[in-house]
């Protein structure tokens, strides 16, 4: 549908475009699309390098047995909750 739009199409939609914003607001317009679609990219390429590098931070999933042990005593100081009813 709009792969078809030609050059005479182009200016027409340049020409409204002009008219109803101002040349004065159009490169503020396209400067703050621009902003947008860089941090677009930005965060999907952010998410995409999560996704494929792991944090080093995170916690594996086999343990070595004086972790578990400190762990679980660690668990073991935290007071009951305390019962509403």
């Amino acid at each position: 549908m709009l792969g078809n739009l030609g050059m005479s199409e182009l200016v027409i939609i340049l020409v409204i475009v002009l008219v109803l914003f101002g040349a004065k607001r159009v490169p503020e317009i396209g400067a703050s699309i621009g902003k947008g679609i860089r941090d677009f990219k930005r965060s999907v390429n952010d998410v995409d390098r999560q996704i494929r590098e792991p944090e080093r931070d995170a916690v594996p999933d086999r343990l070595a047995a004086g972790e578990r042990a400190s762990m679980k005593a660690e668990e073991d100081q935290q007071p009951e909750p305390r019962r509403l009813l």
